[in-house]
C-alpha cells in the first residue's frame, strides 16, 4: 500500500507531505482546489509523462516521492532488476525540471520512467474520472475483459504476425516469380564461381608472404650464406672464433684482476648468441630453396584471387566472407522458391494461430459470462433494478487480437433486450455501470492500492450512498483512495483529506491539504451538502451521514 507521498513545487503545490492509512481514504475540496493534482503527482512518480509545465511557476524543478509497502510481486521485480530493498519498502521518486528534463529513482538508484511504470503497475491501479467514456470504445471493452480474465493475448498476437508475415512473403513470391528466378540464377553463377575458387580465410596474406619469399629466394640464400661466412665459416678470422679466443684469454687474467670478470661474462653471452645465430641461419638455408614451379603456382593463385576480388568488388581478404554471404542468400532464395513448401508452412502457421485464438476465445467466453453476471448484480445495487449487463463475442476476421469482437451490451430495465452500451446508456447509467465494472474488476487484481479519481461523476442521491458503501467495502480488502465531490461517498471514508487553495505570498496561489478530525469532517461534509452557506440543518445532515 501507499505509505507516504511527498510533493514539492508541482503545479500549484509548494510542499506537501502526506501519510496514508489502510482502508478507504477520501479527498474532497472545492472545484479547482487541486484534488486531482495529487493523482497527477502520483501518476508522475509512477512513470507517467512529465514536462516543464508541471513545475510550479518560479521553481527550478518539481520533485515527487512515493513510498510503498512491498508486495511479493514488487519484491521479486526489485530483485530481478537488481534494485536494493530498503526496510521492506519501495521508494519511487521523479524529478522534472522547468526545461522538461526528467530523472527517475527507485530506492535511491537511478532508473528509467519505463521501470517506474513496470513497478508502479504492481503497486497501484488508477481509475480516472473519464474511465466511463473509454468504455464506449470497442478496444477498451476488449482490453478490460482480457485484463479481467488474464487472457493470453500476447501469444495470439505473435502467432498472427508470424502467419501473416509468411502469407505476405508467399504473395510476393507469386507476384514476382520471374524476378526471383532471375536473381536465383545470378546467385547460382556467383556461388559456383566462388566454389571453384574456394578462398580461405587469411589465405591472401599467407600467399603474399610465400610469393615474396619465393621471388627473392636467391637474394635470401646469398645474404644468409654471407652472414654465415662472416660469423663462422670465413678462412680469415671468423667473428665467432675471435670472440671465443678473446674470452678465453681474458678468463685467464681474471685471477690477476677480478674486475675483468664482468667482461668475460658478457663475452661468453655474446659467444652463445652468435652460436645460436649460426644454427638459425643453417636451418633457414635448409628451408629456403629455389623453386620456380612453386613460384608459378603461387603467381597463378594470386592472380585468380585478385581477379575475383575485382569481379565481386570486394577486397581479396573479404572473398571468404562474400562467398558465405552469397551462399546463405542463395539458400534463402531456394527456400522461398519452394512454392509448395511455403504454402505448407503458411498452413501450419495459420493452424497454430487458430489454435491459440480458440483458447483465447474459450477464456473470454467464460470471463464474459462471469463478468456479465457480476456487473448485473452491481447494477441492482446501484438503483438500476431489473437492468442487465452482457458481453457479446461476435465472430470477425482473424486479427492480432483473436477471432471475435468484444461488445458490451446493457438493458437499463427489465423487459428490454440488451443493446450496445454506446447507444442506450445515459450519462448517469454509464457512470454507474463503469463504477460497477471498476469495483468488480478490482477484485481480480492483486494490486494493493486502488485509486478512483471522480469516477462517481454523474451520480447522486441514494445511488451515491450505495457507491460510498461499495468503495468502503472494497477498502476492507485493499487500500482505496478516492477523489470525490459527493458527500455520501466522502462520509464513508476511514480517512478524510481536505484540499484547499489559497494565497501563498508574492501574489501566488498554492494548494494545501490537511487530515480532518471528526469536527472538521462535519463542516466539510456540510459544505458539500449545502454549498458556501452552512446551516444547522446541513450540519445535522452531515452528522447523520457520518454516523451512518
Amino acid at each position: 500500500m501507499l505509505r507516504t507521498l511527498s510533493i514539492r513545487d508541482f503545479v500549484i503545490v509548494d510542499s506537501i507531505e502526506l501519510e496514508f492509512s489502510p482502508g478507504f481514504t477520501v479527498f474532497t475540496g472545492e472545484t479547482g482546489a487541486g484534488k486531482s493534482i495529487l493523482i497527477d503527482a502520483l501518476t508522475l512518480a509512477l512513470g507517467g509523462r512529465g514536462d516543464g509545465s508541471m513545475v510550479r511557476e518560479g521553481a527550478a524543478k518539481a520533485d515527487i516521492t512515493a513510498d510503498f509497502a512491498l508486495t511479493e510481486q514488487a519484491l521479486s521485480w526489485l530483485e530481478a532488476n537488481e534494485f536494493a530493498v530498503e526496510e521492506g519498502g519501495a521508494l519511487l521518486r521523479r524529478v522534472v525540471d522547468n526545461a522538461g528534463r526528467s530523472k527517475a529513482f527507485i530506492n535511491g538508484v537511478a532508473a528509467t520512467a519505463g521501470q517506474l511504470r513496470e513497478l508502479g503497475d504492481l503497486l497501484v491501479d488508477i481509475h480516472g474520472q473519464h474511465a466511463h467514456q473509454s468504455l464506449l470504445k470497442t478496444d477498451s471493452q476488449r482490453e478490460l475483459l482480457d485484463n479481467q480474465c488474464g487472457a493470453n493475448v500476447r501469444d495470439v498476437t505473435a502467432a498472427y504476425r508470424a502467419w501473416r508475415s509468411l502469407s505476405k512473403q508467399l504473395e510476393e513470391y507469386e507476384a514476382n516469380a520471374a524476378n526471383l528466378q532471375f536473381e536465383r540464377e545470378r546467385l547460382e553463377w556467383q556461388v559456383t564461381e566462388l566454389d571453384k575458387l574456394a578462398p580461405k580465410k587469411g589465405e591472401w596474406a599467407e600467399i603474399g608472404n610465400e610469393h615474396s619469399r619465393l621471388s627473392h629466394a636467391a637474394s635470401l640464400l646469398e645474404g644468409a650464406q654471407e652472414a654465415l661466412g662472416v660469423l663462422s665459416e670465413s678462412d680469415e678470422h671468423p667473428v665467432l672464433s675471435q670472440v671465443t679466443t678473446i674470452g678465453s684469454r681474458l678468463s685467464k687474467l681474471v685471477s690477476v684482476d677480478a674486475e675483468l670478470q664482468p667482461v668475460v661474462e658478457m663475452l661468453e653471452s655474446a659467444r652463445i648468441q652468435l652460436q645460436e645465430s649460426v644454427y638459425a641461419l643453417n636451418n633457414y638455408m635448409d628451408r629456403v630453396e629455389l623453386d620456380p614451379e612453386r613460384l608459378r603456382q603461387v603467381d597463378a593463385r594470386m592472380e585468380a584471387l585478385h581477379s575475383a576480388s575485382r569481379k565481386f568488388r570486394v577486397a581479396a581478404d573479404d572473398l571468404p566472407e562474400e562467398h558465405e554471404r552469397l551462399s546463405e542468400k542463395l539458400a534463402q532464395l531456394a527456400d522461398a522458391a519452394d512454392l509448395e513448401g511455403l504454402r505448407k508452412q503458411e498452413e501450419k502457421l495459420k493452424a497454430a494461430y487458430l489454435a491459440v485464438a480458440a483458447e483465447l476465445s474459450a477464456t473470454r467466453a467464460a470471463a464474459a459470462q462471469a463478468l456479465g453476471a457480476a456487473v448485473t448484480q452491481g447494477m441492482q445495487e446501484l438503483s438500476m433494478s431489473g437492468g442487465r449487463f452482457e458481453i457479446a463475442l461476435r465472430p470477425c476476421e482473424p486479427s492480432a487480437y483473436g477471432v471475435e469482437q468484444v461488445e458490451f451490451l446493457v438493458a437499463g430495465h427489465a423487459g428490454v433486450a440488451p443493446r450496445p452500451l454506446a447507444k442506450v446508456a445515459s450519462g448517469g447509467e454509464l457512470a454507474r455501470i463503469s463504477l460497477a465494472i471498476s469495483v468488480i474488476a478490482s477484485h481480480a487484481t492483486t494490486v494493493p492500492t486502488l485509486i478512483f479519481d471522480e469516477v462517481d461523476s454523474g451520480i447522486g442521491g441514494g445511488v451515491a450512498e450505495v457507491v460510498g458503501r461499495l468503495l468502503k467495502r472494497l477498502g476492507q480488502e485493499r487500500q482505496v483512495l478516492c477523489v470525490t465531490h459527493l458527500p455520501q461517498v466522502a462520509s464513508q471514508g476511514n480517512q478524510h483529506f481536505q484540499v484547499a487553495k489559497g494565497p501563498a505570498g508574492n501574489g501566488r496561489t498554492a494548494s494545501r491539504i490537511e487530515v480532518l478530525d471528526q469536527k472538521a469532517r462535519i463542516e466539510e461534509v456540510a459544505r458539500m451538502l449545502g454549498g458556501l452557506e452552512i446551516t444547522a440543518t446541513t450540519r445535522k445532515h452531515a452528522r447523520e451521514l457520518l454516523a451512518s
